[in-house]
């Protein structure tokens, strides 16, 4: 799997991912997975600037029993190629909320209900250059 993997880590209920980073200058999207294992996540969210039939749309998710499940799409659209970004993601039992920089948020259900995630994965065109748990 490309991308940056980030295994064993904690994420806990209470907890606030910060995660900055760099989308190439033709980037056409790029993604932020957070969950138990590549084959179970939690968290799926997918800026996309030109990608899947989508343009300038966020489009979040989560991947169960070997499938996508709904997409949900809500917010703006405050990335801009090769310039930087911040992201900021808390959750409690119920739901991930994802903060952007500009201030709007993104809630997502938290579909499976955890109160601790240790898998991470970056892919797409972007270089991440910070996550930081606290």
């Amino acid at each position: 799997m490309a991308g940056v993997v980030v295994q064993n880590m904690s994420f806990k209920v209470g907890q606030t991912l910060t995660i900055t980073g760099f989308p190439q200058a033709d980037s056409t999207n790029f993604a932020i997975n957070i969950g138990n294992s590549e084959d179970d996540l939690a968290l799926h969210v997918n800026p996309r600037f030109d990608a899947h039939g989508d343009q300038r749309a966020i489009v979040c998710n989560s991947y169960q029993d070997g499938k996508w499940c709904e997409e949900h799409r809500e917010g703006g659209f405050p990335f801009n190629q090769g310039e930087e970004f911040k992201v900021v993601i808390t959750f409690t039992t119920e739901e991930f909320v994802i903060t952007l920089q500009d201030g709007s948020q993104i809630h997502f259900p938290n579909r499976q209900g955890g109160a601790k995630y240790r898998y991470m994965h970056y892919e797409g065109e972007v270089r991440i250059h910070g996550i930081e748990i606290k």
